[in-house]
This record gives C-alpha cells, structure tokens and sequence, in this order.
C-alpha cells in the first residue's frame, strides 16, 4: 500500500522529561541508523520523577500530542516514570503506536539472573509505582524485585557530575541496599543513570560481587523497537548517512548543548524551542 511507503519514511518521535531520554536516542541510532528521530525534551518541566501521577500523565499526554502533530508513526517513551504511569492513557487517548523503556529492562533483567532477585535503581516516582515487579512478575514467577529509589543521581548526571567522590557516595548509598538483599542483577530504571554508569558498575562489583549484571534499558529498548518496526512494516530502508537528530525543547537552559552531547555522545545542532 501506498500509505504503507510513506508511513516507513515517517519519524519516529521520542520524549522524555528532559535530556536524559537521549541516551535511548543513541541506543536507537546505534540499533537503526537508517531511522529518522524527533527528540522532545520536556526541559521547562524537568524532573518527572518526584511528581504525582496525574500530574506525569498530564504533562507526558501534551509532549505526545506533540510528537503526534508533526506525523510521528511511533512514539518511543525515553522515561522510565512516564512508562511507569502513563502508557496505557497515552495508548487510549493516541492513535499511534506506545512503546516504552520498563518491559525490555525487565526482560533483560529477568534473561540476565541467575538466583531470581533483580535490584532496580530508579526515580522515586518508577519505584513507587510498582512498574517494574509487574513487569518482572509477568515474565518470571519466581524473580523479585528489590527496588531503590536513587534521586541524586539525576541532577548528578544533569549537572555532569559523572565521576568523583560525591557521585560515588550517592551511588554507594544507594547500591548498598541492594547488596544487603544479595541481588544478582541491577537495572539501571532511568534514563540520566546511564551517564553514571561506570560509578555504579564498580560500586556494584565492590558492595555486591564481581559477577553481578548491570542492565542499561536503553539497549534493550531499541532492540524492541527495532523488532516492533520490523514486524509492523514500518522499519525505514533508506541507506546512507544516519539522519541528524530534530531536537525540540520546551526550554534551553544554559548549560543545554554540553549536557545534550553527555547524553547522546554526539554534538547537537540548534534545538528547536516548543510551547506545550
């Protein structure tokens, strides 16, 4: 079908409550680098993960009608507190595909554990919503999830604050729970963790042991979209060079063009500022 070709050259549209999202968007470049990306990050609003869940659902509807409007034919959620809380509203209320980042970390995680106990460091938003033991308790009956809420890691990661004594702390604050209930695998359930990632991998290895499996749900995630576009008709097969990233933001902070090279590993060109 005609309409079939011009959905596959469609973008596909991501957003998160801020910059942190950007790491999916590299793991999806990594993964598809044929695909076209639009990137909304809800900079004005940031953070997501300390506020109620109506008010995420609310916030996370507006950044996806957006996506929406310039003819997304997916929109990826590159926010564990929104694809805590949201999904299935954004499903009702959106005529486009939903896929979101806790179902493949759970997934991962779950291929991953050897004793059945999966540790996740998240936003106190993710963890209080109890996404991640749904998710797990659908693909295994005998994994529990150990959940912990990390929330200085995400001004530590905003901020670039990546390495050092104080990001060290954080994380051994937070890991050490999770090496008192002897888990075997840690998700990483935010999308800013990622940037701290060789910090918790060896506070991890030192309070926990050297074989514990540290997931980064942003890889997992663009191996699911990958499949879904696939399966759906809809994966681009354009060659060529990868198609810059289109960046939209609801507000350019100062720091905005070193804080988004952290998190994408590429230089950016100009965003583009929306009003939601």
């Amino acid at each position: 079908m005609a309409g079939d070709g011009v959905k596959r050259e469609a973008p596909l549209g991501v957003f998160d409550s801020g910059l942190g999202g950007l790491t999916v968007v590299r793991a999806l470049r990594e993964a598809l680098p044929h695909e076209k990306i639009i990137y909304l990050g809800d900079t004005a609003r940031v953070p997501y993960g300390t506020k109620g869940a109506a008010t995420v659902i609310r916030y996370a509807l507006s950044c996806a009608r957006h996506l929406v409007a310039r003819d997304v034919k997916a929109i990826v959620v590159a926010c564990n507190t929104v694809s805590a809380v949201a999904p299935d509203r954004l499903r009702i209320e959106l005529d486009v595909p939903i896929l979101g980042v806790i179902e493949p970390g759970a997934r991962a995680a779950v291929a991953a554990t050897r004793t059945g106990r999966i540790g996740v460091l998240a936003t106190a938003g993710t963890i209080a919503s109890g996404a991640y033991p749904r998710a797990v308790s659908q693909l295994s009956t005998r994994a529990e999830v150990i959940g912990q809420p990390a929330p200085l890691l995400v001004p530590l990661a905003e901020e670039g604050w990546t390495d050092g004594d104080v990001p060290r702390l954080a994380v051994r604050r937070y890991v050490e729970p999770l090496a008192r209930a002897e888990v075997d695998v840690v998700v990483l359930g935010c999308t800013h963790y990622p940037l701290l990632r060789p910090v918790i991998v060896d506070e991890v290895r030192d309070r926990i042991g050297p074989n514990v499996t540290v997931v980064d749900s942003a890889y997992a995630t663009a191996a699911d979209v990958g499949a879904f576009l696939v399966a759906r008709g809809l994966a681009r097969t354009a060659h060529g060079p990868c198609p810059p990233v289109q960046l939209l933001v609801t507000d350019v902070p100062a720091t905005f063009r070193d804080a988004a090279r952290r998190f994408l590993g590429e230089d950016i060109d100009e965003a583009e500022q929306v009003d939601l």
